[in-house]
This record gives structure tokens, sequence and C-alpha cells, in this order.
């Protein structure tokens, strides 16, 4: 059995710590929200993000040192926005046994990606830890529930990816291992986007007759072919899109009422301006930054990208929902 330290325990912090700890892992979770540490200390049960779900035996602690201390793998499982100034905590109390594990789905700040961010600070203090990304089709409560789903730890390793699969897979949680994690990160970034859009057909059909299936399949349809031409050129292995860090993590963001981005997509799709959507939510939405960051790095690249382009001209106010789809099923 191992010993985890999961670092953040927001839904799928806090998913996946119960899924190692029902499997018999020592599992020690670090937050720094106070009502989430209390909730888990003394009840035994994260009513902010996961309420339903028992997480009993988890060594909850606002002390990141307190988490790592006798740790063999680090999860992170903070969103992309703050990774690196959670990395930063984390590098004093780094020793060359630990492995960390990404679960951030999105873009580092300044156009990278994280693991790319991630290796550059382990180089700057003369530290080589193994590092691996995990992506997929994981929406936390059917996770926690138990509902059979399947995911990618994507290394450099090939070694340390085929390690982590076999310790960490339960009989509900199927860890496949790859060698391109930076193909595992640009699709677990890019599905954001298209969630994101597909979101906004839930949201019209609330408040008219332009939602429905037929529209968010176009939708769904016109952002995988984007995904397909692009992200190759990022660095992504072609194979990667028809796996579980591809089409599968795409699909299920995209249409689960789980689904955060998907949730943001929703409200923009019933006429809310970008700052009153955030306002309403209380879990990061990681396809708005997504977004931007892809488009600056396919201007960068001197690539076009009309899916990404008119999901960015709709979050900055300039167009209403409804033309933000007609611009996207046009292109398909």
């Amino acid at each position: 059995m191992a010993n985890i330290a999961v670092l953040g325990l927001g839904n799928w912090g806090t998913a996946i710590a119960r899924l190692w700890l029902l499997e018999g892992h020592k599992v020690k979770g670090w937050t720094i929200e106070q009502e989430v540490y209390e909730s888990i200390t003394m009840d035994g049960v994260n009513r902010k993000y996961l309420p339903n779900h028992s997480v009993e035996g988890l060594d909850a602690t606002m002390r990141i040192e307190e988490a790592i201390e006798g740790s063999e793998i680090i999860v992170l499982a903070v969103p992309s926005s703050v990774i690196l100034d959670v990395m930063v905590d984390v590098l004093p109390h780094l020793q060359p046994r630990h492995v960390l594990l990404d679960l951030a789905k999105g873009l580092a700040p300044g156009k990278r990606l994280i693991s790319e961010a991630i290796h550059g600070m382990l180089k700057e203090h003369g530290m080589a830890n193994p590092l691996a990304v995990l992506t997929g089709p994981t929406i936390a409560p059917e996770a926690a529930g138990g509902v059979m789903t399947t995911a990618l730890v994507a290394s450099e390793d090939d070694s340390v990816a085929q390690r982590l699969a076999q310790a960490l897979s339960t009989p509900s949680f199927i860890l496949h291992p790859a060698s391109d994690p930076v193909g595992a990160e640009l699709w677990g970034a890019f599905k954001n986007v298209v969630a994101l859009a597909c979101g906004l057909v839930d949201g019209l059909k609330q408040v008219g007759d332009m939602g429905g299936d037929n529209l968010k399949a176009a939708i769904f349809m016109a952002g995988f072919k984007e995904g397909c031409l692009l992200l190759p050129e990022l660095g992504a292995r072609a194979e990667v899109a028809f796996g579980p860090a591809g089409l599968g993590d795409m699909y299920v963001t995209a249409t689960s009422p789980h689904g955060r981005n998907r949730t943001m997509g929703e409200k923009l799709g019933t006429g809310l301006t970008l700052e009153q959507a955030l306002e309403e939510m209380h879990m990061v939405a990681e396809g708005v930054r997504a977004a931007r960051m892809f488009t600056d790095r396919a201007i960068d690249a001197n690539l076009d990208i009309p899916f990404t382009k008119a999901l960015n001209t709709l979050l900055e106010g300039d167009i209403t929902a409804e033309e933000c789809c007609r611009r996207m099923v046009a292109l398909g």
C-alpha cells in the first residue's frame, strides 16, 4: 500500500482520496480552507465539495509539511491557476523519494504546460523528482460513488507511469500508463474550452428555443476537430485525441451536469456576463483561462483557431451566446 499526500481537497481531490482510502492506502490531505478541514476532521466528510461521501480515515491538515511528511506520492489536486504557488511551498519539503502526480487540467500561467513549469522549478532547485499527469473522464461525485471509469497516467519516464498506474488503480478507477504527458495536458486543458462552448447550448435552451442536442453535437464536433488540428502543432501525439485524455474526457466534461466548465457555459448561455457567471461559481472553471491561453499560443505559432476565437469573443462581451454558437457551427 502507498503513502499518499493529496494537496488540495476540492471535489476531485476529495474524491480520489476516498478511492485510495477504500483501497487501503494511507492518505493525508492538505487544504487551506478552514471549513473543509473542520468538516473532514470532525465529521469525516467534505461538506463543501463532496457532501454525500465519507472520507473517514483521511488525515487532514492545513500544514503542507505535515501532509508531505512520510508520503511517497505527492498528488497536486489544486487548480492550474495556483499550482505553481503550491509548488513553491512544496519544494522545501521535497525529498528524492517523492513522486509528483499532477491532477490539474489546465495550463500554467505564462502559456506553459504545468509539467514544463514544474520541471523548470525542480531543475532550478537541483531536483529531478519524477512527475506524471493524470487526466481522463473523472467526474468527482460519480468516481467517489464507485462508478467505473478510466484515466491516463502519463510521464516522460514510462516506468514511472507504469508503476503509478499499477499502484493507484482500483476496481472502479482503472489507470492506463502513457509516455506523452504533453498530449495529456494539452487535451486536458482544451476539453475545458469545448465544454464551456457546449454549456452555452444548455443555457440557450433555458431561455428560448435555440438550444438542443443537435446544436450541442455540432459544437462538440467543431471543437474536437479544432483540437485535432491544433494540439499536434503544439506537441501532442495525434493518438491521444482518441483516448481517455482526449475524446473520453471531452465528452463527459461537455455533457455531465456536474462539469464546472459546462455549468459556466450554461450561465453564459442564459445571458449572464462573464463577471456575473464567475460570481455564481464557487469552483474554478478552467475553460475561461484555457481559451485565452490557447489563443495566445496559437498566435505565437501563427495558427488559426476560429472555434476558440469565437468563444473568446463571447467572453469579452462582444457577441451573444447565440451568435457564438452560430459561428462555431459554421465551422463544421
